[in-house]
C-alpha cells in the first residue's frame, strides 16, 4: 500500500530525529502544528516541511477574524482534537475536524513523510496526496527566510599598500574596513562593486 506505515527502531519525536532515521532531507518531513483558535477553540493544524518555521502572523490572517488571535496548543487540547499524542501527531485522520493547511514548501519534494500517529510510525506520500486526504488549503505558511548575510570581503589581517592606501589582500581602503561592521547591506554591495572593479585592475 503506497500509505504504509513503517516503523522505526527509535522514538522520532522531532524532524531531524525522523530524517537521520529515514536518511532523507530534513525539508522531506512534514511536521504538523497544531495551534488553538482563541475566539472558538478551534484547532488549526499547520503541516510544513521540517526546515521551516511557521508565520503564526500568517495564519492568523487566514483563519483569524476581528482580530483574534491563535494560541499554542497544548498536550491535551490536541489529543482531544487529533487523537494523536505529541511526537506522533499525523496529518490525517483526526478525532475532530480541524482547519487544516499544508505549507507550500512542501510541494519542493516528490516524496515526504509524515507521522503516522506513533512517534515510532511514519508514513510517505506525495504532497499532492496530503492535501487530497486531508482537505486541506495551500498556503505559504512558513517565516520568510532571512536575506543572507554578506560577507565580509577579509581573507587574512588587512594590510595596507603605502602607495595605493588599500588593503593588499581584500581591496578596502582604511575608511571601508572601518566602516565594515556598520555599513548597511547597500553599502557593503557598493563596497564589493568597488572591489571587484579594483581586482580587475590589479
Amino acid at each position: 500500500h503506497a500509505h504504509l506505515p513503517v516503523m522505526l527502531d527509535g522514538a522520532a519525536r522531532t524532524a531531524q530525529q525522523a530524517a537521520d532515521a529515514l536518511g532523507v532531507e530534513l525539508g522531506q518531513i512534514a511536521k504538523s502544528i497544531v495551534f488553538r483558535r482563541k475566539a472558538d477553540d478551534v484547532a488549526v493544524m499547520v503541516v510544513t516541511s521540517g526546515d521551516q518555521r511557521v508565520d503564526e502572523r500568517k495564519v492568523e490572517a487566514l483563519v483569524c477574524s476581528d482580530g483574534k488571535r491563535l494560541g499554542r496548543a497544548d498536550a491535551e487540547f490536541v489529543k482531544a482534537k487529533t487523537g494523536f499524542s505529541i511526537g506522533g501527531v499525523s496529518p490525517v485522520a483526526h478525532a475532530a475536524p480541524l482547519i487544516i493547511l499544508v505549507d507550500q514548501s512542501l510541494f519542493r519534494f516528490d516524496e515526504i513523510w509524515a507521522a503516522a500517529g506513533h512517534p515510532n510510525a511514519v508514513f510517505s506520500l506525495t504532497a499532492e496526496a496530503l492535501v487530497r486526504l486531508s482537505g486541506a488549503q495551500v498556503m505559504d505558511a512558513s517565516v520568510e527566510a532571512a536575506s543572507q548575510p554578506i560577507p565580509s570581503p577579509c581573507i587574512s589581517v588587512c594590510q595596507i599598500n603605502a602607495v595605493t592606501g588599500m588593503c593588499t589582500g581584500c581591496f578596502r581602503s582604511l575608511a571601508e574596513i572601518a566602516s565594515w561592521s556598520q555599513a548597511n547591506d547597500a553599502e557593503k554591495k557598493r563596497i564589493w562593486a568597488l572591489i571587484d572593479e579594483r581586482a580587475s585592475l590589479a
